[in-house]
């Protein structure tokens, strides 16, 4: 149960942090290069960032948890750092890792 409880956990940050890194390249860098509005990247940024040291540690706890490869856990890094790569590694370890 508590496998599942991590793998859950780790999805779920992985969603927050693509919406945040979505929002961050899409909403609030428009606002602050096109309508001068920089709080929007003071804002998004910080939530962004903390989201993305989040993600990096419960892909390091998942990846000694459920044994994945460096290859696995170096592409869950990758994911993070790309738009829309969170959402894409997430339907990756679905398919691929069993929480049992």
């Amino acid at each position: 149960m508590k496998n599942e409880q991590d793998f859950k956990r780790f999805r779920t940050i992985g969603m927050m942090e693509g919406i945040s890194f979505l929002l961050l390249l899409f909403v609030a860098m428009p606002l602050k290069y096109l309508a001068g509005m920089p709080m929007a990247v003071k804002i998004v940024g910080w939530a962004h960032g903390l989201l993305f040291v989040l993600y990096l540690y419960f892909l390091i706890q998942l990846a000694v948890k459920f044994g994945l490869s460096f290859l696995q856990a170096a592409l869950g890094f990758l994911a993070a750092v790309l738009p829309f790569g969170p959402f894409l590694y997430d339907r990756y370890l679905v398919k691929t890792v069993k929480p049992l």
